[in-house]
């Protein structure tokens, strides 16, 4: 069942994205910043954590999860370091993630480079 919920509210995120992109003028980076922000705040205001308790993987996968992964590490940076948080926050809980899309993304560039 968290498998079809996950399914479910992954999907309508994405498709609520792609109407705005459709009915709007904005442009998808538009969209995309968006999106992270609205995690971002909904995870600083406390609704993103039961909406991820919700909907597991649907709601995290998105950017808006990743808006409030960046949010949700600031927090408790801030708990633990005070107010240098801010600035080391951001990478405590997503910065494997980030290193990993970079490495990945190098070596698929590498890979997928044309042959002469």
């Amino acid at each position: 069942m968290q498998y079809l919920i996950a399914f479910v509210v992954g999907g309508l995120i994405c498709a609520a994205a792609q109407l705005v992109l459709e009915y709007t003028k904005l442009a998808p980076v538009h969209v995309l910043v968006g999106l992270t922000v609205l995690g971002a705040i909904s995870a600083g205001i406390g609704i993103y954590e039961p909406f991820l308790q919700f909907a597991g993987a649907g709601a995290l996968v998105p950017v808006s999860g990743f808006g409030s992964s960046i949010t949700r590490g600031m927090l408790s940076e801030i708990k633990r370091l005070g107010w240098e948080g801010l600035f080391t926050g951001a990478f405590e809980i997503t910065g494997l993630g980030l290193a990993a899309a970079v490495v990945f993304g190098s070596l698929m560039a590498i890979a997928s480079r044309p042959r002469d």
